[in-house]
């Protein structure tokens, strides 16, 4: 059997990346969102050349992101819309991140970070992507709004798979723009909540779409997680600890248990490898920890050994039905000489 399509399909993939990419960065969905255009009109609307967005779109429409009438006139197709500004849970952000030329060159530095073990982003740029960030806005911006987009979409499925009857307040630590917080919220009126990050990914106040309900419980505080977090008995950590190495993870978790309240629960949701069904999805996922933020993805096991290492017992693991798992830690109890009790 022939296998060399297949495999040519497997190394030429990031063409395919790279047309989406420039569709979402050009803005042609939100073009088409009002109706059909005309390549001289879309051009025209997108600041294109127009012989080239026509070379772009040919391979768009093969894509089956948009599709072409017999008149020559464009149309977003349902898998296009995905791209739109104004739909929940658009990938736009996402396609967006790959038009960072520092992002971009990081995923060519795969190979000597597999041979050295270093981190890409900074091995490559002299700087983590923290900072680099911290110091480009506008890469900094679609960053946010890939992460709120992002959130938005499992948000929901943590907010109905986990039981906060017998919590009053909760912390969503490193939770930018606060799409999480918004769902628990939402769902569970009892709580009151508070978005925590920092300084530049912090929100001005409750998201638009909050209902009224909402925002009369919802604050923001601004800070790093490796010094102090707020006060609350339970703390909401999405997708935090994947970003960084075991080390600053269980510094993370440590600052936590400072602060929890008697009787509170660390709640981390993160992708799980090896979780059936969602093998390949959290193996790259994994690559691209080690490309750009420089953390890894963990198996629950993983995961048991940095909470016990910050003073918590083995965490109780609850599906969800989406992509991600809800591990819920609890404080081991403190020994008169300031250590910790064995068992959970």
């Amino acid at each position: 059997m022939d296998v060399t399509p297949d495999l040519r399909s497997l190394i030429t993939r990031f063409r395919t990346s790279a047309a989406v990419s420039a569709a979402a960065e050009l803005g042609l969905s939100d073009e088409l969102a009002l109706g059909p255009l005309h390549l001289t009109q879309l051009a025209g609307r997108v600041g294109a050349d127009e012989d080239t967005l026509d070379r772009l779109m040919r391979v768009l429409v093969a894509l089956g992101l948009y599709a072409v009438s017999t008149e020559g006139a464009y149309t977003a197709t349902s898998l296009g819309a995905g791209l739109r500004t104004d739909v929940a849970g658009s990938l736009r952000p996402l396609a967006r991140t790959l038009q960072d030329p520092a992002t971009w060159a990081a995923w060519g530095h795969l190979t000597d970070s597999v041979r050295t073990g270093d981190n890409a982003f900074e091995a490559l740029h002299g700087e983590d992507v923290w900072a680099y960030r911290a110091s480009h806005a506008e890469a900094n911006a679609i960053f946010n709004d890939n992460m709120a987009a992002l959130t938005s979409r499992v948000a929901a499925a943590v907010a109905r798979a986990y039981d906060f009857g017998g919590l009053t307040s909760v912390v969503d630590v490193g939770g930018g723009h606060g799409a999480l917080l918004e769902a628990v919220l939402a769902r569970h009126e009892h709580l009151h909540g508070t978005v925590f990050d920092l300084p530049q990914a912090t929100p001005g106040g409750p998201p638009s779409t909050a209902s009224e309900s909402v925002a009369s419980r919802w604050s923001v505080a601004a800070g790093s997680f490796f010094e102090v977090v707020p006060s609350a008995d339970a703390y909401l950590l999405k997708k935090v600890l994947h970003d960084w190495s075991d080390e600053r993870c269980v510094e993370i978790l440590r600052t936590c248990r400072r602060s929890l309240e008697p009787g509170g629960v660390v709640l981390v949701v993160e992708l799980v490898l090896d979780r059936p069904g969602h093998e390949l999805e959290s193996a790259l996922s994994d690559l691209n920890m080690l490309v750009l933020p420089g953390g890894r993805e963990r198996t629950a096991a993983q995961f048991d050994a940095l909470f016990v290492a910050a003073g918590f017992g083995p965490a109780r693991l609850v599906e969800t039905d989406a992509d991600v798992v809800i591990l819920e830690a609890r404080a081991r109890p403190v020994t008169e000489s300031g250590g910790v009790r064995a068992g959970r």
